[in-house]
């Protein structure tokens, strides 16, 4: 394995300083790294962590990938040799949530502008910082890889450069060598892009990349050779995008504003597979109050209610979904009507393996308007406990206060 600093003699590999610099920072195997975190004895083991209830691999640590795991596998399909010799876990979102956030933190303790990209990912403006820190960018970049691993103890992969889809091919190409840190500046944009498939940009999917293929295009490099105008008449606006960002010009700036998410979905499957009414109702309960927590944090209320099943045998999905003419982050307000939408769909007849709630219409909570004829006090008592949950959970643990759930009776258990 190279080392970074072997790699880029000069470490800024001539970045032109009057252009804007990103950096594209990765969680390596984050759910793995958030597992070994909170248990240091996992590190250096073959771990997958599982999605659900261990139904199939969504992220392995190095050691699990020389097994020969393969991402996306379901357990059930895992070789013998593959369990015995991997540590398999269960997914805990919540935990990964809570890394994710002190991560973001480090980063913003470093730079005024950070884009959240998805919890384990996030580009970072770092234009001009390099007077701020009296460091050229790939020893910042250094810097802030050791401080995310110093106080958040996870591990990740920078690439820097001038352009998002540049940033993150570096950070793909960091992935791979000892120091976790990869510079494209513009001396190496051409070795980089005639060494980048198609099908390795930033945003490029299967009918996009069947479209280039049909048309001659293999590589990134390819891809750049060809007009505005080709790329204009085949794909619009977003073609030139993609062809500017590989050359290394700044199109799409790092944007730090909140951007709400356009649903809220919380769904797993059963530990058993079950016809029985009251635990699939336990279920969903605990489905809307993770729901109802991440929107009470992000200061939003819903309006848009639907709820899910899914069948055991034929995999078949149930929904049904209603808008209601306020806007609720309250568990007890979402669960009557997310119960009343269940007996629609429900078949005691039917065995199920899982459920979820489906949240969206949102609008801010500071931005309601009272109804006229509403219950304020009410509302306020509703605010108060909502509140009151949070804060507990907060300071004791997940689900230490659990609102209306039923017993769960013992059913057939999910292999």
């Amino acid at each position: 394995m190279k080392n970074g600093l072997e790699i880029f003699k000069n470490a800024d590999d001539n970045i032109d300083v009057k252009k804007s610099v990103i950096a594209l920072v990765d969680c390596d195997s984050f759910f793995v790294s958030c597992e070994q975190k909170v248990n240091p004895e996992l590190k250096g083991k073959a771990v997958c962590v599982l999605s659900g209830h261990g139904e199939c691999v969504i992220s392995r640590s190095r050691e699990a990938k020389k097994l020969g795991i393969p991402m996306g596998i379901p357990t059930f399909k895992m070789t013998k040799e593959m369990k015995e010799k991997s540590v398999l876990i269960t997914a805990s979102h919540g935990l990964y949530g809570e890394i994710s956030n002190e991560v973001m933190a480090v980063l913003k303790s470093f730079s005024p502008k950070v884009e959240e990209y998805s919890i384990d990912e996030a580009f970072v403006e770092l234009t001009g910082l390099q007077r701020l820190y009296r460091r050229n960018y790939f020893e910042i970049a250094r810097m802030i890889r050791q401080e995310i691993l110093d106080k958040v103890d996870i591990p990740v992969s920078i690439g820097v450069s001038t352009s998002k889809s540049l940033a993150k091919l570096a950070s793909d190409k960091a992935k791979n060598i000892e120091g976790g840190i990869f510079v494209v500046g513009a001396s190496k944009i051409e070795t980089l892009l005639k060494n980048t498939s198609i099908d390795e940009i930033w945003g490029i999917g299967r009918n996009l990349s069947r479209l280039f293929r049909q048309n001659g295009i293999l590589t990134a490099f390819e891809l750049v050779q060809k007009s505005d105008a080709w790329l204009d008449k085949q794909i619009g606006i977003r073609g030139l995008e993609m062809k500017h960002e590989l050359l290394g010009e700044t199109v799409s700036r790092v944007d730090d504003t909140f951007k709400p998410p356009k649903s809220i979905q919380n769904t797993s499957a059963f530990g058993i597979f079950t016809s029985d009414l009251n635990f699939i109702k336990n279920q969903l309960n605990y489905h809307i109050h993770s729901a109802c927590k991440r929107l009470r944090k992000l200061n939003l209320k819903c309006s848009g209610i639907g709820v899910m099943l899914r069948t055991k045998v034929e995999f078949k999905v149930y929904y049904e979904k209603i808008t209601i003419p306020h806007s609720t982050c309250y568990e007890w307000e979402i669960s009557d009507i997310a119960f009343k939408l269940l007996e629609k769909i429900y078949n005691p007849k039917i065995i199920y393996r899982s459920s979820g709630i489906i949240l969206d219409d949102f609008m801010s909570s500071d931005g309601e308007q009272m109804f006229l004829f509403a219950d304020n006090e009410s509302i306020q008592k509703s605010e108060r406990l909502a509140k009151s949950i949070d804060k507990l959970e907060s300071k004791f643990g997940k689900n230490i206060i659990q609102t209306g759930f039923t017993k769960e009776k013992k059913i057939e258990k999910a292999p």
